[in-house]
């Protein structure tokens, strides 16, 4: 008797039934597809019997662990990729940290000109997708010798690239650490505006230089920060596809993430769902470390109650200098690259940019014969105009799904903190995240190419790419909604109980509304995301399901640059103004996301 009276008091409560439900939802959208996949790198598939002799489809084998790490091919199939990828990872990670940290401290700790616009345009290329930038590149540094027609630097100077510069490892470090910049700007910045400023204070009483301070003071308060993106910004630049897909295909540099698309794309899934597992677990790894170095160091107390006022470094007559040229830097990257598509997508022959070669045929031309097969512009091309309505449902729905089971979710988690099921659903909802994009997009490929019980194969379906983008970005929101739910006190909805007011008319009529931007951040970063993704969705299109990005992707391969560059500034534009518009209404924005609590 005692035990139903305690499920009945159990079930009563709404955060009890949430975390109940999410919790069994969860384990089989993100735990039985890492099952799915280790059993899939044991099975030979269809494609793979001519290579397993006397093998049928489904049969256990060792041949894919054996050929991808332990054969005369593993060198070219893993090590290589692997080791690339390394190198990228690491390379990001140094100009990111180096580049956002120097921002963030002139921000912050100088009497730097112009920081308002600096600090808002210093986030735009992480609100742009990473692939804008590497498209630019290649628009300014392409030279004759690889990629065909010379870009706009060789066009003006002259002077033609090096490959080195132009394409592989140099061009995908620069760009990602440009892109994941802001990552570090934020985290590092944060921790610098809110550093006591006693501490600097007291040492520069005792006679010490600024350098000296900066050394023993500033840099080991920041260090956990630094930490922190450190291993955030190697995840993220280790499971990048796009930038090395653009940057690195001419020279044939390979990284993990394109070699998984060649191999789950080509004849040998086997091998492409063992780098999606190896990519994981250091996913894995990587949240683990971060988890520790960020527990260790709980009690490193920089903010304190006594006076911060900060006594910023007078950079003298440097001041207007550093200003101008850092703001002029800034609006290079932001601005330039969107140029340079224009430009791009109106020159009709490649490298020639007279005014007597531009065209409007690729916006809005009916399209040539000698020319792309004859494509339209791409404002009245049907597939395209259908990929922009794939692209723009796709996200409303995936956001709207992540959004509002992240609100559910951030209520529950709150709600019932300090207990097993509460940290189970935390840990679960933000799983996804740790999972490189094209590894999560394999892991669905693996697990609903067939029939799973009473649903349907779902390869090729709409409703695939709904399914995995909102458990994707699951994390964004849920993130967002446990940080605005960890701001409000139990008071406020206690009084609506006592009221007698129902649990969702409390949802709708008062914690909603008093969290209004932090939960419209949690609808729109997943829209935003979801809007420039391309990793996460190229395994798993098909020609009815195509959206922007995998178009704008597929554009390139076939060397029909001027389309890319007008579909890339077309998604561009679409994600800045979705994120400009949001803001002026709600005052919502994905930069206030980034890096969020």
């Amino acid at each position: 008797m005692n035990y139903r009276n305690r499920f009945k008091s159990f079930i009563k409560k709404p955060q009890n039934i949430i975390l109940v439900s999410l919790a069994f939802i969860l384990i089989y959208l993100t735990v039985i597809p890492m099952i799915t996949i280790v059993i899939d790198t044991f099975t030979v598939h269809q494609s793979e019997l001519m290579r397993v002799k006397g093998a049928k489809v489904g049969d256990f084998t060792l041949y894919h662990w054996t050929k991808v790490l332990f054969s005369s091919a593993s060198k070219k199939i893993f090590y290589e990729p692997f080791l690339n990828t390394l190198f990228v990872s690491f390379g990001t990670c140094f100009i990111a940290i180096l580049l956002g940290g120097m921002v963030a401290w002139l921000v912050t700790r100088t009497n730097l000109r112009y920081k308002g616009i600096i600090s808002t345009l210093f986030i735009f290329p992480y609100i742009m997708p990473s692939w804008t930038l590497a498209m630019a590149w290649l628009n300014f540094f392409k030279n004759s010798l690889v990629g065909g027609a010379p870009g706009i630097f060789t066009a003006i100077t002259g002077v033609q690239t090096p490959n080195w510069f132009a394409y592989g490892p140099f061009p995908i470090v620069v760009v990602l650490g440009l892109h994941y910049a802001p990552f570090a700007y934020i985290l590092i910045g944060g921790i610098l505006r809110n550093m006591d400023a006693n501490l600097e204070e007291a040492a520069l009483i005792l006679k010490a230089s600024r350098a000296k301070i900066m050394r023993k003071i500033t840099i080991p308060i920041v260090l956990p920060a630094m930490l922190s993106t450190f291993l955030l910004v190697f995840s993220s630049a280790m499971s990048a596809f796009a930038v090395p897909a653009f940057l690195g295909t001419a020279v044939r540099y390979q990284v993990l993430t394109t070699q998984m698309f060649r191999t789950l794309n080509g004849l040998n899934p086997g091998y492409g769902y063992i780098m999606a597992l190896l990519m994981i677990a250091i996913g894995v790894l990587i949240l683990g470390i971060n988890q520790r170095i960020i527990g260790t160091r709980k009690s490193f107390t920089t903010i304190t109650g006594k006076s911060s006022n900060i006594s910023l470094i007078n950079l003298r007559a440097f001041r207007t200098p550093v200003s101008v040229v850092l703001l002029g830097s800034i609006m290079l990257v932001c601005i330039v690259p969107l140029i340079s598509f224009a430009l791009e997508s109106f020159i009709m022959e490649p490298g020639n940019y007279s005014l007597d070669n531009f065209t409007t045929l690729f916006w809005v031309g009916s399209g040539s014969p000698e020319i792309a097969n004859g494509e339209p512009g791409i404002l009245r091309n049907v597939s395209i105009l259908k990929g922009l309505w794939n692209s723009v449902r796709l996200s409303v729905m995936v956001s709207f799904i992540a959004g509002s089971v992240g609100i559910l979710a951030g209520y529950a988690i709150v709600k019932k903190k300090n207990t097993r099921l509460s940290a189970l659903v935390n840990n679960l909802a933000f799983f996804p995240y740790l999972m490189p994009s094209m590894a999560f997009g394999a892991i669905y490929l693996s697990m609903f190419a067939v029939k799973r019980g009473f649903i349907p194969p779902l390869y090729g379906t709409f409703a695939l790419l709904v399914l995995v983008g909102s458990v994707k970005y699951l994390p964004f929101a849920s993130r967002a909604s446990v940080g605005a739910m960890h701001q409000l006190s139990n008071e406020i909805e206690e009084a609506g109980t006592i009221q007698g007011i129902g649990w969702a008319k409390r949802m709708l009529k008062i914690i909603i509304p008093i969290q209004k931007a932090s939960f419209i951040s949690g609808y729109l970063l997943p829209f935003i995301s979801c809007m420039r993704e391309l990793s996460l969705f190229i395994l798993l299109v098909t020609p009815s399901s195509r959206i922007l990005t995998t178009m704008l992707f597929q554009y390139n391969e076939k060397g029909w640059n001027q389309y890319a560059n007008a579909i890339n500034l077309l998604i561009v534009l679409f994600v800045v103004a979705s994120n400009v518009v949001v803001n002026r209404v709600t005052g919502a924005s994905i930069d206030k996301g980034i890096g969020g609590n």
